[in-house]
């Protein structure tokens, strides 16, 4: 009995010294209020802020063991900002895929200085001194900006962001058929396969309707003489193509005709050139007897043309001599002329 009624009286007396320790330790707890995060988390409804200002941004993932690493060196960044006259944020890429798909996000964590609405990439340490040091020292001005169709705020990125929330918001529903309601992966698949089919008909669909109720049909008459249009015009094509065949036959035949022509000419030429040479070896023989003989009459009188200058050098004398000489040198002449003309001219 005795130790029946002990057991009780102990439970009782250590929940009352529980108790009392609790409400010891509460008014220390409250007089110590758990310490606020000067990291702004950034949204896609808040993004903007960063248009203004200086700002540093950090993108993480909550899995991810670099990102976790950084976290207090980053707090104490944010701490120093009144000083360094900066804002510090912050975007989850699991809860703002959009986020990160405006920025082009591809490794983690990542950081960006914002001056003004222009975008610069810090590739340094998440240490508090190196970050401190990039704002002070103001490293950030010999880095190259994000201008053009990188900009955050460019119209493309903006594009790449829609595309990041809705590969997001895949990946959510993806993760609540297969984890919350246990549905297995491939079955998962071939919803979204038919989803992506019945999305595309259905945008078929509205476009065809659309095209429907803008495009303003043409009166028939108007129509049909389009149709009588297209025809005639397909018939004077077809007319100036066969034309444009038979002239080209018709210039095929005379330039034909005009070779033929020309092969017949100078066939007439090269006979008549063989006739000529034909005829000229025929006199040929016959001129070359007569120049023989002329050749002979020649040294018949210039021998007697000598023999007769003989006795009348002896009778005369000297001085007549030049001039019997100049004869026969001219006689010579004319049948040296004779002689190459002859040979000149062949057998």
């Amino acid at each position: 009995m005795a130790g029946g009624r002990r057991g009780p009286l102990l439970a009782a007396l250590l929940a009352a010294w529980v108790a009392a320790a609790a409400s010891d330790a509460g008014p220390e707890q409250a007089a110590r209020p758990q310490e606020r995060s000067l990291v702004l988390p950034m949204t896609a409804s808040n993004w903007t802020l960063v248009m203004e200002g200086e700002w540093m941004l950090k993108f993480y993932a909550p899995w991810c063991p670099s990102c976790q690493q950084t976290d207090s060196e980053w707090e104490t960044f944010a701490k120093n900002g009144e000083i360094l006259h900066i804002s510090v944020g912050k975007v989850d890429v699991i809860q703002e895929p959009g986020l990160s798909g405006r920025f082009f996000v591809t490794t983690l964590p990542a950081f960006f200085h914002a001056k003004d609405g222009i975008f610069r990439r810090y590739r340094g340490p998440g240490v508090y001194e190196d970050l401190q040091n990039y704002i002070l020292e103001k490293k950030w001005q010999s880095v190259e900006p994000l201008t053009g169709w990188k900009s955050p705020a460019s119209l493309t990125m903006s594009g790449m962001a829609g595309l990041f929330s809705i590969s997001g918001k895949i990946w959510h529903l993806h993760n609540y058929f297969t984890v919350t309601l246990g549905i297995p992966a491939w079955c998962s698949y071939v919803f979204f396969v038919i989803a992506t089919l019945i999305f595309g008909l259905l945008m078929g669909l509205i476009l065809v309707v659309i095209s429907e109720c803008f495009y303003v049909p043409l009166p028939r008459h108007l129509s049909e003489r389009s149709e009588q249009s297209r025809k005639s015009e397909e018939a004077r094509r077809a007319e100036q193509l066969q034309d444009a065949e038979e002239e080209k036959d018709d210039s095929n035949e005379e330039e034909n005709k005009d070779s033929l022509v020309d092969d017949e000419e100078e066939k007439e030429d090269l006979g008549d050139e063989d006739d000529a040479e034909e005829e000229e070896e025929e006199d040929g023989p016959a001129a070359g007897v007569d120049e023989e003989q002329r050749d002979t009459q020649d040294q018949g009188s210039l021998r007697e043309a000598q023999e007769e200058v003989e006795p009348d050098e002896t009778e005369e004398g000297a001085p007549e001599q030049p001039q019997c000489s100049a004869d026969a040198e001219v006689a010579e002449d004319t049948l040296r002329q004779r002689k190459s003309q002859h040979a000149d001219k062949g057998p």
